[in-house]
């Protein structure tokens, strides 16, 4: 269910940047290998083969390259049920920093950002920054409000989330992804 969930998020959040103009987006780019680096902390991922979910350009910079990896998480679950949502967010935050962000840093020359949701529709602090600022280049783009464009991304996000639950449920019924065109329909929609 995990695994369907970040794929179908993946591929949502490659489109939105995609969307909103930002270059070079990739789906599952593999890492640079490891020439002799050392991490600060023995989590890091070191495998040659390792892979993020999205990785773009001009997201925060216009030549500044952005890696992020998506985890959706059962806030119900035992696990996280111990926990108080926002610290639930912040765990699941930190062992992502904590595997991803020296290598992505150090080799890569580049920034990661954790891209953290619950399965019951929250997504996690650094997911909300980097939404709202996918909202801002959208709007610039599109020339929509940033209002217009948070929501039609927080919709996207919320179907999304949805719809994976509902495959991980019954079970998948129906063609693969395929790629939504925002210039083909208007998204200023009453909530």
């Amino acid at each position: 269910a995990v695994v369907s969930t970040q794929s179908t998020g993946r591929d949502l959040t490659a489109n939105i940047l995609l969307e909103a103009g930002c270059k070079d987006v990739e789906v599952e780019p593999q890492l640079l290998p490891i020439s002799g680096e050392t991490f600060n902390y023995r989590s890091a991922i070191t495998e040659n083969s390792a892979r993020l979910d999205v990785s773009a350009r001009g997201v925060w910079s216009p030549l500044d390259k952005v890696y992020t990896d998506i985890r959706v998480f059962n806030s119900l679950a035992p696990t996280n049920n111990r926990q108080s949502v926002d610290d639930t967010f912040r765990r699941h935050e930190r062992e992502k920093i904590l595997n991803y962000n020296d290598r992505v840093i150090q080799v890569e020359k580049a920034t990661f950002m954790p891209l953290v949701f619950s399965t019951t529709g929250l997504m996690g602090p650094k997911a909300e920054v980097f939404y709202k600022r996918a909202a801002t280049l959208l709007s610039n783009k599109t020339g929509h409000t940033y209002s217009d464009s948070i929501r039609y991304i927080r919709l996207r996000l919320s179907f999304c989330l949805l719809k994976t639950i509902l495959i991980s449920i019954r079970g998948y019924r129906g063609n693969c992804f395929t790629r939504f065109n925002s210039y083909d329909n208007d998204f200023n929609l009453i909530i």
